[in-house]
């Protein structure tokens, strides 16, 4: 039986920050952080993303200045997604040792080194002339099986540049399991896999294809990630699957239109779980403290607590740098 008012008083834990900082549940730390950045190949000075304040296409040299802060800061880890001057249907890009994405992990890992998990999107909708995540067909639909092959050969490329993760992200059927084996078969199975296991067809994804230079005419995108209002139970079916195939580490995107998703991810594996503050989400908060409308500082850290409180280990955020250093 527990007290009831005037006996029960639960401000009485509120009182002062000293009270309410020692009483806390949920606490964020900058090595669950994990700092997404662009490189874009052929450009001279880094480029403003419009639609993401602060947000840059990075040249190599200040991608190398960027994930140094982030390392000094304490960030966990830096997730890469190359932007090659040149896209194709079948997104050569992806695995060509010298494409821009294998060069920067290289300059990554050299700038770096073990200071934070290195590690580069697993997927083709930055490098493809279509913009979608896999192999079309003549009829334009993604080709899930061709797509693996492309995936295998795109990992065994990001590993052999030093990427210290894998991260498929591109939520093709089998996509973990073919990436498993093709990493072991070339001598890389100590490195683990990271898998966007419940990814959704979310609006929130579109400053990030202004990022990327997904071309607009793309489609959709339905047909293989998640629908926001599908199957009940098809999230944990998805990382289970992830699971079974061998990944190391599931996580859910977008994040907070999710955390009730991420709730039930949390609380069904026994593996790190990890969120994505996508684009549209920072844009969000961008955009309202811009005109005023919101604190900035205390909304970002809402926005992270909330993710964090759901039940995230790892949180991808574009403010990772920035929160990290404040924390």
């Amino acid at each position: 039986m527990t007290a009831e008012f005037p006996a029960a008083r639960p401000r009485r834990l509120r009182r002062t920050p000293a009270m309410r900082r020692m009483v806390t549940s949920t606490r964020l730390h900058p090595a669950e952080l994990i700092m997404p950045a662009f490189v874009k190949e052929g450009i001279a000075e880094p480029q403003q993303v419009g639609s993401m304040p602060g947000v840059v296409q990075h040249t190599r040299d200040s991608l190398r200045k960027a994930v140094h802060e982030a390392a000094e800061a304490g960030v966990g880890g830096v997730m890469l997604f190359g932007i090659p001057a040149v896209k194709d249907s079948r997104g050569s890009a992806a695995d060509d040792p010298e494409g821009i994405t294998q060069r920067a992990l290289r300059d990554v890992v050299a700038e770096v080194g073990d200071a934070l998990v290195v590690m580069a999107d697993t997927c083709l909708d930055e490098v493809t002339d279509h913009g979608h995540c896999g192999i079309l067909t003549p009829e334009g639909e993604v080709d899930n099986d061709a797509t693996l092959e492309r995936y295998v050969s795109m990992a065994v490329a990001q590993a052999r540049a030093g990427s210290q993760m894998i991260s498929p992200s591109g939520m093709m059927d089998g996509q973990v399991g073919a990436i498993r084996a093709g990493l072991d078969a070339a001598g890389f199975s100590q490195v683990p896999i990271m898998a966007y296991a419940a990814k959704y067809a979310s609006a929130f994804f579109g400053p990030f294809r202004e990022a990327v230079e997904t071309p607009k005419d793309f489609g959709d995108r339905k047909a293989y990630q998640q629908d926001p209002a599908g199957p009940r139970g098809e999230a944990l079916r998805e990382v289970r699957l992830d699971l079974a195939e061998g990944a190391d580490i599931v996580m859910v995107k977008p994040a907070l239109a999710y955390l009730d998703i991420l709730r039930e991810v949390r609380d069904t594996v026994e593996v790190p779980v990890a969120a994505y503050q996508v684009s549209g989400e920072y844009a969000m908060i961008e955009a309202a403290a811009a005109n005023g409308w919101i604190d900035r500082d205390r909304a970002i850290m809402e926005s992270l607590v909330a993710i964090r409180r759901a039940g995230a280990d790892l949180i991808l955020t574009y403010w990772a740098t920035e929160v990290a250093r404040r924390i």
